[in-house]
């Protein structure tokens, strides 16, 4: 049987790809709660949805399977049977924050009682109004009291970005502790996916959700089957990425003889490694201007004793790109042709955040015309996707996608 999940690259031939079609947990998102679920805008769900539908059939057409997180939570709790389901609800509605027995119980009750299983994970990533609970008079005291349009469940309005609660590396993946609070839950689907799905129950974890430290997934970027990059971000802590490596120089299925640590500024716009730098061919990467300028950057590789040897290396990221992937000249491709104004406004809906399908050839937001129009004069094909609602999530085609299987060598 093939492996389930083989990622050794950005760039090789994407086979099989993990994505979150944009559901009612939009509608959930109202003025009051952008800051809190980290968004800056409202995205209008209709056109949302046929704007990421049109990303999938981009991706179908390329000859790449697009597989739906929904679906494979679905899988996996109907193959784990009643007790498996009753252990995550319960364990998702206690990390939503229900501290109540009694909500938490009408709680339970309410998503149980959601006999399709979809439809029920679907009904989780929404969340939960209290006058949804005032309805079937499954409310009393002080909370029957409260106004409706009050959420007792916070919707996942970030779901859509798979790329960021777990990541594929090699033949294993990572499942991570998410940064915000509001983002902790987007994870815990995986989780079950990883434990009771028959394809994917025996992945190779070399991180866990329930460690200490913070990572997320736009900040991995698996290079080579030598190399992966890491961000040390906003969203991504030192101690996660050193944990991380020890796991992934343990396995011996793998080849991954280094860890490199890039350390990018602490600010939104930086949210991760992957809003500011894709690779998008053999060659080249295309790249936010500021990146450039970073010169703190850490090779991690195996040391003695199952620990990890960490030397600072005090060059340029375009020579350690090059060291590292063994050429002999790597071409950085700046976001908005390198003019300030146009680098500014398309770094703002992810000009560089790009899906690789295969060597040159990439998935876009159609809105960054400055941008896909550099690459193409430097010998890249993008393949256009329409973005009026999609980006205001601040994410790209990177953050939308998860790759399962890629080609090898």
């Amino acid at each position: 049987m093939k492996s389930s999940i083989a990622n050794f690259s950005e760039i090789k031939p994407l086979k099989k790809v993990l994505m979150h079609r944009p559901g009612e947990e939009f509608l959930n998102l109202t003025p009051n709660t952008l800051e809190r679920l980290l968004f800056d805008d409202i995205p209008y769900l209709k056109i949302a949805q046929q704007e990421h539908d049109a990303y999938a059939n981009a991706l179908r057409a390329e000859g790449v399977e697009v597989v739906y997180l929904v679906d494979l939570a679905a899988e996996a709790l109907e193959a784990g049977g009643r007790t498996v389901r009753k252990k995550f609800l319960e364990q998702f509605i206690a990390e939503a924050g229900v501290t109540s027995p009694k909500v938490a119980k009408h709680c339970f009750d309410f998503l149980n009682a959601i006999k399709d299983t979809k439809e029920m994970i679907r009904k989780c990533i929404a969340g939960i109004d209290i006058s949804e609970l005032k309805k079937l008079g499954k409310v009393s005291g002080f909370y029957a009291t409260r106004d409706t349009g009050r959420m007792i469940i916070d919707p996942i309005p970030n779901l859509y970005f798979q790329r960021d609660p777990m990541a594929t590396v090699g033949y294993g993946a990572t499942l991570h502790k998410m940064w915000s609070v509001t983002r902790t839950r987007e994870s815990i689907f995986m989780e079950y996916v990883y434990q009771y799905h028959p394809f994917y129950e025996d992945t190779k974890l070399y991180y866990d959700r329930e460690e200490p430290y913070c990572i997320e997934g736009g900040d991995i970027q698996v290079l080579s089957k030598e190399v992966v990059a890491i961000g040390i971000s906003q969203r991504t802590e030192p101690d996660a990425i050193a944990d991380f490596a020890r796991r992934l120089f343990k396995d011996k299925k793998n080849e991954f003889k280094y860890v490199l640590a890039i350390d990018i500024p602490d600010e939104r716009s930086f949210m991760h490694l992957d809003t500011v730098m894709t690779q998008v061919d053999v060659d080249k990467f295309a790249v936010q201007d500021a990146i450039m300028d970073i010169s703190t950057i850490y090779e991690i590789s195996a040391g003695r004793g199952g620990e990890i040897e960490i030397v600072e290396i005090h060059q340029s990221l375009q020579k350690v790109l090059e060291k590292y992937l063994h050429l002999n000249k790597v071409e950085l491709i700046k976001c908005g042709n390198g003019k300030r104004i146009d680098a500014e406004r398309e770094q703002w809906s992810d000009g560089v955040n790009l899906l690789c399908v295969r060597p040159g050839v990439v998935i876009a937001y159609d809105r960054n015309y400055v941008t896909n129009q550099t690459l193409k004069k430097h010998g890249v094909k993008v393949i256009e996707i329409p973005s009026s609602e999609l980006s205001r999530g601040r994410g790209g085609s990177h953050c939308m996608a998860m790759a399962l299987v890629r080609e090898e060598d």
